[in-house]
């Protein structure tokens, strides 16, 4: 097998390997003989069935077989002789003229073949020494813990039935049907829904429409999905909910007391608020994290510059892409009503492609050269959480997941890119802020990585 380099560019390397027609007949050979003792074919003993007979019955599958290995055989080659890391599965080119493909794939002419690789750049990490960023923290006030709790009171508080016309506060049943240009849409349609006015719990708009109907009424309800709707086909649109009333009831008492504790498997109200502290806590340290992170992920961004795999890019791009226009096509939205144009929207999603691509690399590399690892204790129980949001399919979702590796690879990812995350944050600077719960909490306008 001769294999010959003839491209050497950037990322990109390309391959001619030729085999021989000699080589093809003698590796055809060896494998006809193999499986002599194994065939049974009418008419012959085993063992005893003619070269010339299994090579015009067998010939041409075993011949695949034997393209097949002398391309996984160069491929190998190629990636040990050169020290490569692959960034994609290579692409292999036969030739165009068909005649040249019969005659090697009878052993008559050589087999010759291109293999285009593309493989992952070379890169100094150093050290993160330099690097610094600031981390928003929060404290839990009185005043947000006595809202917590009000919270809790407000979702266990009883309601009783009352005649009259519903005001802020009290709870309506009500059926509604959803619709938009008159035609209703999927998801808009609801029977005996509870709603406390003023809880902000719908739409904004819908729940102050409501306030002074009673049991029996039927309304319009005028509404216009807000912009950040997380049903993108809804997002920004006008609707018009047909809504009628079955019942009005008017909000009860909620003593704060252990009693109230004790509905929640605690001994005492004390306990009660330490246990929503700790909640809170939680909470505030998530989005504390989630912050930090994106900061330590724009300081790294800036700091490394590296040639990128085209492949990689290309490939993040189009899935961004796809996704991107899948949305704007379900909320009937165009660039133009979005402040831009379909050539500065492909630019803006290609830096964001190419940020992911070197940031996946970047993380990659420290989390091999640190040895970060991911158990399967730590894989089992993200993949308990995964299937708990399909309820009713547990155990499809769990035999699907661990009969794919590909599926059980998405499953350990994340948990990776974590662990490295925090392997890097333990080496950098960190200056913590505390900010307004608010800005804590704020959503980033544009979620990179």
């Amino acid at each position: 097998m001769q294999v010959t380099e003839t491209l050497s560019q950037g990322l990109k390397r390309s391959y001619r390997v030729v085999l021989p027609a000699g080589d093809l007949a003698a590796r055809l050979d060896s494998q006809l003989v193999e499986m002599k003792d194994k065939v049974k074919i009418n008419g012959f003993r085993p063992g005893k069935v003619p070269m010339a007979h299994m090579k015009r019955t067998y010939g041409r599958s075993v011949m695949g077989e034997v393209v097949q290995n002398a391309v996984n055989e160069a491929n190998s080659k190629i990636v040990k002789d050169g020290g490569f890391r692959l960034a994609q599965e290579p692409k292999i080119d036969f030739p165009e003229d068909q005649a040249e493909v019969e005659k090697a794939l009878s052993a008559q002419g050589d087999l010759a073949f291109t293999i285009n690789i593309e493989i992952l750049p070379k890169f100094d990490i150093g050290t993160f020494g330099d690097v610094e960023i600031t981390r928003p923290v929060a404290e839990i006030s009185d005043t947000e813990l006595q809202d917590a709790i009000n919270r809790l009171a407000d979702r266990n508080r009883p309601f009783t039935p009352k005649e009259g016309v519903a005001a802020k506060g009290d709870q309506i049943k009500i059926n509604f049907v959803g619709k938009i240009n008159d035609v209703a849409f999927e998801g808009g349609t609801g029977n005996d829904i509870d709603v406390v006015l003023g809880s902000n719990s719908f739409i904004p708009g819908f729940e102050e429409q409501l306030e002074g109907v009673k049991a029996g009424d039927e309304r319009k309800v005028k509404v216009t999905f807000p912009e950040n709707y997380s049903a993108a086909n809804l997002a920004g649109q006008k609707a018009e909910f047909d809504v009628t009333v079955t019942a009005v009831s008017a909000p009860g008492e909620v003593a704060m007391d252990d009693e109230f504790a004790k509905g929640f498997g605690l001994e005492s109200f004390e306990a009660l608020k330490e246990a929503i502290t700790s909640n809170m806590k939680a909470e505030y340290d998530r989005a504390s994290r989630d912050k930090a992170k994106r900061a330590l992920l724009d300081a790294l961004d800036k700091k490394y510059s590296f040639e990128l795999p085209e492949g990689l890019v290309e490939q993040e791009f189009n899935g961004v892409w796809d996704q991107a226009s899948a949305e704007q096509k379900a909320s009937g939205r165009t660039f133009e009503d979005e402040g831009t144009t379909e050539e500065a929207a492909r630019a803006d999603y290609k830096r964001i492609a190419e940020r992911r691509v070197r940031l996946g690399l970047l993380l990659a590399e420290v989390g091999e050269q640190s040895k970060v690892q991911v158990t399967d204790d730590e894989v089992s129980k993200a993949l308990v959480e995964r299937v708990r949001q399909f309820p009713g399919q547990e155990k499809m979702v769990w035999d699907y997941y661990r009969k794919s590796p590909e599926a059980l690879a998405q499953i350990r990812a994340p948990l990776f890119e974590e662990k490295v995350v925090d392997h890097i944050i333990a080496q950098v600077k960190v200056t913590d802020k505390v900010v307004p719960k608010e800005d804590l909490f704020k959503l980033d306008e544009e979620a990179k990585v």
